[in-house]
């Protein structure tokens, strides 16, 4: 694990109308083990194997919330507000330049709600990293999560291409930048 790059200050806890941010915690693994084992899930991420590995969510759980960790990792908790302790994941990398890039998924279930648009906007409110610049990038073929980023002031960049461990294969993506 790199250091250099690793955040220092505790993960802040943050709130929406209809969510509550917070660390994962081992009691989130069996829903990370629903939710990230769906295909729709993995083949949206670069990092997410599908199928899922045997422990591949308690490993990323353990590795999300040591005090050494380089990015800081969210469950979408929706149990105070009618809906599941886990609806999603958000997470923000730093960068170099005090720039950070933003990535994000819910779960099938609760799409078309508005969770992921609350929970971008709670980092954009609360910049946890107190970053000048967010990164983002999604599928060309997941304009629903295009949707989030532009409804949340990010401007459109350009397109590139990223690997997705899920599919097997280089995805062409739409890159994003919002400047805070």
């Amino acid at each position: 694990m790199n250091i250099d790059n690793a955040i220092s200050a505790d993960q802040p806890i943050l709130t929406t109308p209809r969510l509550v941010l917070r660390p994962l915690q081992r009691t989130d693994q069996a829903l990370l083990e629903l939710y990230a084992g769906d295909a729709r899930i993995a083949e949206g991420t670069r990092s997410i194997p599908h199928p899922l590995p045997p422990n591949a969510a308690e490993h990323f759980i353990q590795r999300v919330t040591v005090p050494e960790r380089t990015e800081d990792v969210w469950a979408l908790d929706g149990s105070g507000f009618g809906a599941s302790a886990l609806v999603g994941v958000l997470s923000l990398k730093p960068l170099d330049r005090q720039q950070s890039q933003i990535g994000y998924w819910v779960a099938p279930a609760f799409w078309n709600a508005g969770f992921a648009s609350e929970a971008v906007r709670a980092v954009i409110t609360h910049n946890p990293q107190k970053s000048r610049t967010l990164f983002a990038e999604v599928f060309q073929d997941n304009p629903a999560s295009a949707h989030v980023l532009m409804q949340a002031g990010f401007d459109y960049l350009g397109d590139a291409e990223a690997y997705s461990v899920a599919r097997r294969a280089t995805v062409p993506t739409w890159t994003y930048l919002r400047r805070m």
